[in-house]
C-alpha cells in the first residue's frame, strides 16, 4: 500500500517542474560504452571512447562504465586511459 501523498502524485502528477531541494543525492551512472557498444553497428575506435569518457565527465556524470577490460585489449586500453585522465 502505497503512502497517500505518494499515491495521490502517481495517480495525478503535479504540473510544472518539481523543485528539488537536495540534488547532491542524484547520481548518474552511465554505460553507454559497455552495453551501448554491444549493439550491432554501435562499435567504437579508441579515439572515440576517450572523447565521450571526456564529454560524460564534461558533463558531470558520476559513474562512467568505459567498458569491459577482460574482453579484449582495445577495451582494457580504453578503460585504463580513460581511468587516468
Amino acid at each position: 500500500m502505497l503512502p497517500a501523498r505518494l499515491g495521490e502524485y502517481i495517480s495525478h502528477p503535479p504540473k510544472g517542474r518539481i523543485k528539488m531541494t537536495n540534488t547532491s543525492d542524484i547520481v548518474i551512472f552511465d554505460t553507454t560504452m559497455r552495453d551501448g557498444e554491444q549493439s550491432p553497428g554501435a562499435s567504437m575506435t579508441h579515439n572515440e571512447k576517450l572523447a565521450l569518457g571526456e564529454l560524460l565527465e564534461d558533463m558531470g556524470v558520476n559513474i562512467i562504465e568505459a567498458g569491459f577490460p577482460a574482453a579484449s585489449i582495445g577495451d582494457f586500453e580504453a578503460v585504463r586511459e580513460i581511468a587516468q585522465r
